[in-house]
């Protein structure tokens, strides 16, 4: 299970999603019209925000394991991200939502507003993990469920949740080491055996897709160029009405003033 890459499986739903789509033509590339299709743009959203939280996990120290996309559960659900260390287990459930604003109570926790159910999961995800490590090492503490959010404009924790901690994923690493001490040496080297075994999890529900990375690397480059397409559009396209305002307005503006104040 080491193989599995962050964001695994949202990478590959979103290579489904985008099977739909034909190729874009020159004109659509030309003007930046965005390659992703309206359903791909969640999928994309979700694998940029694991790919961002696995390269946080990946600057833990060595003692530190950090395992991706494990799959648990049925119709393809999967752990973003089981990390093990000193300071114990703990399932991450990663979340982008750029620019949002997020609300945390003790049951409750708000995107902008709008109620989601990620204490509810994130519980669920770290109460299977245990049940499943459990059952070949008993003596292990209880997996802890995090949220790791990327990129919130603002998160606001009016009260703790109780079993989950919620994060900006950029304090992620310091708060895991910070941890205090739960398992040793021995504990996490066959702990970590167990972990990357996959008899371990359920079997995934297809096999995995070769050169994923690629892939996403193809797709976040269009993405990225159509959108830079898209800005430089507009930008000149506000420039192009600017100059028309100077070099026909003024001149429209001067004949009226003029011919207001009686000057042939």
């Amino acid at each position: 299970m080491r193989d599995q890459i962050a964001a695994q499986s949202v990478i590959e739903e979103l290579l489904r999603q985008q099977q739909s789509m034909p190729p874009r033509t020159r004109f659509a590339r030309f003007w930046g019209i965005n390659p992703l299709a309206a359903d791909s743009v969640a999928w994309y959203r979700g694998a940029q925000g694991e790919i961002e939280v696995g390269r946080i996990l990946s600057r833990l120290p060595p003692e530190w394991r950090a395992f991706h996309a494990l799959p648990i559960g049925k119709a393809g659900a999967d752990i973003d991200h089981l990390v093990l260390g000193p300071g114990g287990i703990f399932t991450i459930n990663t979340k982008h939502h750029r620019g949002k604003k997020i609300w945390v109570a003790e049951r409750v926790f708000m995107i902008n507003g709008q109620k989601q159910p990620y204490l509810r999961n994130s519980t669920f995800e770290a109460t299977r993990v245990t049940k499943i490590l459990h059952e070949r090492m008993p003596q292990l503490p209880p997996a802890q469920a995090v949220i790791a959010l990327v990129s919130p404009a603002s998160i606001m924790v009016r009260k703790k949740p109780d079993g989950v901690s919620v994060l900006d994923a950029i304090n992620l690493r310091r708060w895991l080491l910070k941890r205090p001490l739960e398992l040793d040496e021995v504990q996490l080297v066959e702990l970590a055996a167990l972990v990357n075994a996959p008899a371990t999890w359920p079997a995934p529900a297809s096999p995995p897709s070769p050169n994923l990375s690629a892939q996403f690397a193809v797709i976040d480059s269009e993405v990225k160029t159509a959108r830079v397409r898209r800005v430089t559009w507009t930008l000149l396209s506000f420039a192009t009405v600017a100059t028309l305002a100077v070099f026909v307005g003024l001149p429209l503006y001067n004949r009226l003033v003029l011919g207001l104040i009686g000057v042939p």
